[in-house]
């Protein structure tokens, strides 16, 4: 289930996922040995229902494989466009943290466009976003198997398409229902710099569409709701589960103003999420 949480999560729309830790399900009742006692790996794969690109009204089905686990002292989680390693992986009791690297591609617009207008502008490239990723989570708040996650991604494009920069901070409050199920509410927003928001939102002139200049700031924010189901009932010894999500974000900004959202898009961003995973 923990992978399936993270990558459908890393998979909505404010493209942050769910700040999950294996304490979460170690410290489910009865849990005394559990499969995330030691190295683990889960691996898994998703389908998503959402906008084509950032600000679109066209929504197209994504696949999307994930993998997440602790091998030695490294863990390894999903977020939106990749992955992170966690080169502190806090295992302590109480309040732990994490930091570390994230890693990702960003294919905003660089395919599945539906809209041709917005196509006829061209496909952009694809962004391969590096940098750090640090995060604390708080167990025990509304009972002993809760916890409240806060995380910050801060990534560079290093691959000379959008040449910026993007922070992206989320809060994940996790809960088990029962031994054999989970949910998770996330609030996540992104922040972007003018060359990001130039890249992705401006509009040049002599097209069908009026020419936009955009500037840097919030680009979005966003909520997202997910439930796992373990299929045999027990979430801490692994095996087979799976996972349902939707989640909503409102563009902000630039990136709400530009002609690619405000005239050929919508402003208002849906998804919705289903997959299924296996821990080892």
């Amino acid at each position: 289930m923990k992978t399936l949480t993270y990558a459908l999560a890393a998979c909505a729309a404010l493209g942050s996922g769910s700040q999950l830790a294996a304490q979460d399900i170690e410290e489910l009742p009865g849990a005394e040995e559990t499969v995330f006692d030691d190295n683990w790996l889960s691996v898994g794969v998703g389908v998503v229902y959402s906008p084509s690109y950032n600000g679109s009204d066209d929504y197209v089905f994504s696949p999307i494989p994930v993998v997440q686990g602790r091998l030695g002292p490294v863990g390894i989680s999903p977020r939106a466009r990749g992955v992170t390693f966690d080169f502190v992986n806090d295992q302590g009791e109480g309040t732990t943290l994490s930091a570390g690297l994230a890693v990702g591609l960003n294919r905003n617009r660089a395919a599945q466009i539906e809209d041709a207008v917005v196509l006829s502008y061209g496909e952009l490239d694809t962004a391969i976003e590096v940098g750090p990723s640090v995060g604390v989570r708080f167990p025990e708040l509304l009972n002993p198997y809760d916890s409240l996650s806060l995380s910050v991604d801060t990534v560079f494009d290093v691959a000379g398409a959008h040449d910026g920069i993007v922070v992206s901070p989320t809060m994940t409050y996790f809960t088990p229902v029962s031994r054999g199920a989970a949910v998770s509410l996330s609030f996540g927003a992104a922040y972007v710099d003018d060359d990001y928001a130039n890249y992705y939102y401006s509009v040049p002139g002599g097209g069908p569409l009026p020419a936009f200049q955009a500037d840097g700031g919030w680009e979005r924010v966003g909520v997202n709701v997910l439930a796992g189901i373990d299929l045999n009932g027990n979430l801490a010894d692994g095996g087979l589960a799976i996972i349902v999500m939707g989640g909503y974000s409102r563009m902000l900004g630039d990136a709400k103003r530009s002609p690619f959202t405000s005239i050929r898009g919508d402003a208002d961003q849906w998804m919705g999420a289903l997959g299924i995973g296996y821990t080892f």
